[in-house]
Order: C-alpha cells, then sequence, then structure tokens
C-alpha cells in the first residue's frame, strides 16, 4: 500500500483550493474544461455554434494556482490568452447522473482563469490533434476560492444540509486587465448553451466524477492576449474574485 511505500523521490503536495469561510481545503482530483460552451466565443473563433457541440478538455490538477500569485509567462508562446470561467467544484462520486440529480454532486462554485496558449492551439486544431498543449501548461488554472452551496448536516449527510448559496444563472460574468473601466470579456451565465446541470451529466456518462472534481464550463466571448506585467481579474456576481499577474517568463 502508498502507507508503507518507500518512494524514490518525495511525492508532490496533493493540489488543493482555498474553501471560503473555512480552513479546511478543497482537494483537487481532477481539472475537467468545456471548450465551445458560448455561442458569441464559439463566432469569435471562427466556429459556427449550431455545428459545434460543446467538447471537453482537462487539465493537470497541479495547474491550479491561487488568486493573488504572480504567475510566469508560460514557455513555448508568444500569444498567451485568458478564458474566464465559472468553475465547478465536485463533492460527491457518481456515474450517469441525470440531470436532475446533478445539483446534489456539487460542492460550491469558484472563478477560474483558463490561461491558453493559443498559437500552439491554432495549430492543434490545424492539424485535427488535441489541445493538450496549449491547456494543460503549467500554472495554467488560476482559480477563486470556492464558494460552499450547502453546509453539511450534523451528521455529515447532504440530505440534512442547510444552503449556503445559490447560484444565479443570470449572474454576470466578466475579465478586466489593468484595472481597465471596460472589462474584456462580460457575459451572463445563461449564455451558456450546456447548462451546469448538462455539463455534469455529459461528463458522469464518459468519466467517474469523483470529490475533488474542478470543472471549468466555458468562457464568454472577448478572449484576448496578454504579457507580461498585465493584472488580471477574473470575475461572478456572488463569488470571489480571481486576480493574478503576469511576469516574465521563468529562467531555467
Amino acid at each position: 500500500s502508498t502507507e508503507t511505500s518507500s518512494f524514490v523521490f518525495a511525492p508532490p503536495q496533493t493540489p488543493s483550493v482555498e474553501i471560503k469561510g473555512s480552513e479546511q481545503r478543497f482537494p483537487v482530483h481532477r481539472i475537467y474544461c468545456v471548450g465551445r460552451n458560448y455561442a458569441d466565443h464559439v463566432r469569435e473563433m471562427g466556429g459556427d455554434p449550431n455545428m459545434s457541440q460543446p467538447v471537453f478538455f482537462t487539465k493537470p490538477a497541479d495547474a491550479v494556482v491561487p488568486s493573488q500569485s504572480k504567475i510566469p509567462y508560460p514557455l513555448a508562446t508568444s500569444h498567451l490568452h485568458y478564458e474566464v470561467e465559472l468553475v465547478v467544484a465536485i463533492g460527491k462520486k457518481g456515474v450517469k447522473i441525470p440531470m436532475e440529480d446533478a445539483n446534489r454532486h456539487i460542492f460550491g462554485y469558484a472563478v477560474g482563469i483558463d490561461l491558453t496558449r493559443r498559437d500552439l492551439q491554432s495549430i492543434s486544431k490545424e492539424k485535427g490533434l488535441p489541445w493538450d498543449t496549449a491547456k494543460a501548461l503549467d500554472h495554467g488554472a488560476p482559480i477563486s476560492a470556492i464558494t460552499p452551496i450547502r453546509n453539511k448536516g450534523s451528521d455529515g449527510d447532504d440530505e440534512s444540509s442547510s444552503s449556503l448559496f445559490s447560484l444565479d444563472v443570470t449572474s454576470k460574468i466578466s475579465l478586466t486587465v489593468n484595472d481597465e473601466t471596460t472589462p474584456k470579456q462580460e457575459g451572463s451565465l445563461n449564455q451558456m448553451i450546456w447548462t451546469v446541470e448538462e455539463v455534469i451529466s455529459h461528463l458522469s456518462h464518459m468519466f467517474t466524477l469523483q470529490p475533488g472534481d474542478l470543472i471549468f464550463t466555458g468562457t464568454p466571448k472577448g478572449v484576448g492576449p496578454i504579457v507580461a506585467g498585465d493584472n488580471i481579474k477574473g470575475m461572478i456576481d456572488g463569488l470571489e474574485t480571481v486576480e493574478m499577474t503576469l511576469t516574465a517568463e521563468e529562467e531555467e
């Protein structure tokens, strides 16, 4: 067993995310992401939302970075883009989850930024290749503290829990660069092609969802490049803000 195993080097720490109002942290199992989930963003990327169904891709768990972080400009790109997203934190295991049961599997919500090497993504699209090099980059998933949606009951059971937060699908989602008064990205959560419940249900028919999974649910229109020195803020009404500063490329 791993408890008695001897490793050739120290295993990495479990990636985790801050939880609003708690000293406990949310351990990250996997990061799933939804692409092409806002019609206007599909159009700005040259696609047709009627022909382009949302797609799934992943990022490594250790891509999570807390808000207020300084992030080095990634390797192998000269065209780094921001994408602000609603993030769903899963708190209950599930497979083939019906849409009407999806909310029972949600632990809480956060705001995330899907950092993307757009030049590498363009090459991948042209050649029909996976998006891993474009999306699964180091420090590629800055995220705010998670806002839990319920208090566990005294026995730890969901059925005896009380509500803490309810997501308003009309909430505004936006992103600013360098405190500009006009957001670079601005939209509403009700513009998503697949709802949160539909995303959870679709995903759980391909993977067994586990406590600790994070789901980045897609980005509205207005994506664009950032450079070293830029300060980026992602916001959704009612949730904690995610903020990051891009620094020069890391030296070897």
